[in-house]
């Protein structure tokens, strides 16, 4: 079926577990992404990478981070992608899409590596991760500073959620189509720091005998139904400007959910900060945020297109990889360079007229190689080092998703087979890091 050009709205939440929405049984209030998915299509099998820099660069290159070097595999502040690099940005731009950013970057946290360098007319957050919402600074050190709008530094007043929202919404409204407009939330990501009307939202819930997990959690869903909201303000601004029906609107999120986060976690935030014995949650599925388990690397995600993609489910496993070459296949534009994409057009997919691929294969090259993981079918493996050795672990997830029956002994050739796949994906990896970027001690 063919469309008219889209506006494209991808909305990406930082550290929102799967277990994190009511439309998957979480008491936390989610009212606007609920209709996002009942009135869209939820990828049931949407697959990022276990953090947050590794997926950003993924998403806006269609290729797996390690092809940029070891620093690429994990949270970086020094840049990640080479000089002139073609982003999802810069080669809808090159088809006449105006294109902003605003939220969280985390591919090169000095302005003269952040997005204006890579296809972004308009951009505006935090170049590095995420941030303490009321005073924005990233962590102590060199790049704690990173509050910026357009490749300077800027000081601003507010919480971050609401100045993203203001300046996203404002950007929309003054836009003629076609536009591409990113919007990376730096929530649930911690400081967790709500504002206080989103906390008196959920005084009179009883979350945990403990209090100061309930309370810890109360804080938490505040901070993610304020996010909620915001995403409803982006839907009103289209609504508003009647681009509703030209605009394809997706909503995902970086990586899995964490559980807890003590002080030592977040005190180097500039600021007075706490622990936070409870936070999000990934059931029903094993593991958290930097594992490979799929609570850390499959998350919630919807696809909608109102009058263009009628309401459903999909269920066939895609990959974050696989956003590049859709979009930019949907919008009409075509890389002037070889783009080189680990990923492929899943749209057919998403709206139902396409057969998936059998043999499609999903790769993870996390910590510089220390985890490595690759699914192929309904089979996944993951080789980690522990203690100097290699642990494999091999799961069937379409017999057992939630990863409860570790079979790597009763399947011996599965094993064989998958890690000679790993090995010739291992052979891809630096092939296009930067000459300027030493890779830092991966931990």
């Amino acid at each position: 079926m063919t469309h008219a050009r889209p506006n494209i709205l991808f909305i990406l939440a930082d550290d929102l577990g799967w277990g994190d929405l009511s439309i998957h049984d979480s008491p936390i209030r989610t009212p606007t992404i609920d209709r996002l998915s009942r009135e869209g299509v939820e990828l049931g099998q949407h697959y990022v990478c276990p953090m947050c820099t590794p997926t950003r660069a993924s998403l806006l290159t269609g290729r797996h981070p390690g092809r940029f070097g070891a620093h690429a595999t994990v949270p970086s502040n020094a840049p990640v992608l080479p000089d002139g690099y073609q982003t999802l940005a810069s080669v809808l731009r090159t088809a006449g899409y105006d294109t902003g950013l605003f939220g969280k970057w985390h591919l090169g946290s000095s302005p003269r590596f952040g997005p204006n360098a890579y296809g972004f007319n308009t951009a505006y957050g935090s170049l590095a991760g995420g941030v303490d919402p009321y005073n924005h600074f990233y962590k102590r050190g060199d790049y704690s500073v990173t509050w910026h709008k357009n490749g300077g530094l800027v000081e601003e007043q507010g919480h971050v959620t609401d100045l993203i929202t203001r300046e996203a919404v404002a950007w929309i409204e003054s836009r003629q189509s076609p536009f591409f407009c990113y919007v990376p939330f730096t929530a649930v990501h911690v400081p967790v720091k709500p504002t206080q009307d989103w906390v008196n939202a959920y005084q009179t819930d009883d979350f945990d005998t403990d209090p100061l997990k309930d309370a810890s959690f109360k804080k938490y869903a505040a901070y993610t139904s304020h996010m909620d909201w915001a995403v409803g303000q982006l839907l009103e601004a289209l609504e508003r400007t009647c681009q509703r029906e030209n605009t394809l609107v997706v909503f995902s999120s970086d990586n899995g959910a964490i559980n807890d986060c003590p002080l030592h976690s977040t005190d180097t935030y500039p600021g007075w900060q706490e622990a936070y014995p409870r936070l999000g949650s990934n059931g029903p599925f094993r593991g958290v945020k930097a594992q490979l388990y799929e609570g850390g690397i499959r998350t919630p995600t919807i696809a909608n297109w109102r009058g263009h993609l009628p309401p459903g489910h999909m269920d066939h496993p895609v990959q974050v990889v696989d956003w590049m070459p859709t979009l930019t296949e949907l919008a009409g534009a075509t890389p002037t360079q070889d783009p080189q994409w680990d990923g492929a057009d899943i749209w057919s997919l998403i709206d139902g007229s396409g057969a998936p691929d059998p043999d499609k294969r999903m790769y993870w090259n996390f910590r510089g190689s220390k985890n490595l993981g690759l699914r192929q079918g309904d089979w996944k493996l993951t080789d980690r080092a522990v203690e100097g050795e290699r642990k494999r672990e091999l799961f069937n997830i379409a017999e057992d998703p939630y990863e409860t029956r570790e079979v790597a002994r009763d399947y011996p050739d599965k094993v064989a087979e998958l890690n000679e796949l790993i090995t010739a994906e291992r052979r891809l990896d630096d092939s296009s890091k930067r000459d300027d970027v030493d890779a830092p001690q991966v931990t």
